[in-house]
């Protein structure tokens, strides 16, 4: 949950939400996602079963999406950490294991740099271990 008057890192938009919600009903389990940064589809937010991506040290919690824990690899952080993150989806099928891509959809971020005032006024982040260690 986000902390009072701190602004959010990650949003989502309408479509996004109604996927989720489509999500949610077919496989009857709380979700989750994980951005990687690595090349290709890898750089794209993936969609799992919450529980079935494993989170570790070398990942960033960056808070609540719609109810979804959101992480990010911790490399690609470091590049993103000023950006405020809008979780959308876009026509199309990737090649990634995220769970919307049978649907001829997937996941996608938008994304715009927060200025100094909102950047000091952000929900904290919580690396893998930490989360790990509070659940």
């Amino acid at each position: 949950m986000a902390a009072k008057n701190k602004l959010r890192r990650v949003l989502i938009t309408e479509a996004a939400m109604d996927v989720i919600d489509t999500l949610r009903k077919r496989f009857g389990t709380d979700l989750m996602f994980h951005q990687s940064g690595g090349c290709c589809d890898g750089s794209s937010p993936m969609c799992f079963e919450k529980g079935e991506f494993k989170v570790g040290g070398s990942d960033i919690w960056l808070g609540e999406v719609y109810g979804c824990d959101f992480f990010m690899n911790a490399d690609q952080f470091e590049y993103w950490k000023h950006t405020e993150l809008t979780l959308d989806v876009t026509p199309g099928r990737g090649s990634s294991f995220s769970i919307e891509i049978p649907m001829g959809i997937r996941f996608m971020i938008r994304s715009r740099l927060f200025t100094m005032e909102e950047f000091e006024n952000l929900v904290p982040i919580k690396t893998g271990e930490e989360y790990i260690g509070e659940s």
